[in-house]
């Protein structure tokens, strides 16, 4: 009997990569992603307001079929006492689709929320790298970017400790809270990554 895993592309160390199902479960899932202010202020462009069920909702259809992918993060289902529970949902996770006449460039990027509840356990940094290799081992793309606002200092260290280049800046590009802040490009070249790997455990 071999003792070789099965191949599971939709899976990394501690976490699983769903689909985004047409539930009443992930339409609330969303909804409390998209309603936390404080996640919000930190990964959108847009002027903060009240979310919405109708916008969480369109948000929810975008990622689910405009996307490159689209993936809600969850915890493995555990089993109890009465049989198997249900795969806890941490978090969601994209990679944005290119229009059509632009797929020759082969690049990405990734768009991360994760649930408050879950933050500071590595979830994030987790499947930010399994991104980065579903979007170069499985999509075969060259290039993987990632932005953030300068005030988020906490997401820039993350990134480039995953290996993520700061390519540059949109200087107070970004009005937040009484002030003026840069909006940061970083990426990531796939053989850049592939160098990553050769000091990395396999998957």
């Amino acid at each position: 009997m071999s003792d070789t895993k099965p191949f599971d592309p939709f899976r990394s160390k501690r976490l699983i990569y769903r689909a985004v199902n047409d539930t009443l479960a992930d339409d609330r899932f969303v909804h409390d992603i998209q309603r936390d202010a404080e996640a919000q202020s930190g990964s959108s462009y847009g002027l903060l307001r009240p979310e919405s069920m109708k916008a969480s909702n369109a948000f929810k259809q975008h990622i689910a079929e405009k996307c490159l992918l689209g993936a809600i993060i969850c915890l493995p289902a555990t089993r109890g006492d009465w049989g198997d529970g249900a795969e806890e949902p941490v978090g969601i996770i994209c990679l944005k689709a290119n229009p059509p006449q632009h797929a020759h460039h082969r690049w990405t990027d990734i768009s991360i929320d994760i649930a408050r509840d879950h933050r500071g356990k590595g979830y994030g940094s987790e499947a930010i790298q399994w991104s980065l290799w579903y979007a170069i081992q499985m999509a075969g793309l060259h290039r993987v970017q990632i932005v953030a606002f300068s005030f988020n200092e906490g997401a820039m260290k993350l990134y480039k400790k995953l290996g993520f280049k700061e390519e540059g800046r949109q200087r107070e590009a970004m009005w937040f809270n009484g002030g003026w802040h840069d909006y940061v490009i970083h990426g990531i070249l796939e053989d850049e990554w592939r160098e990553m790997q050769k000091e990395i455990e396999p998957r």
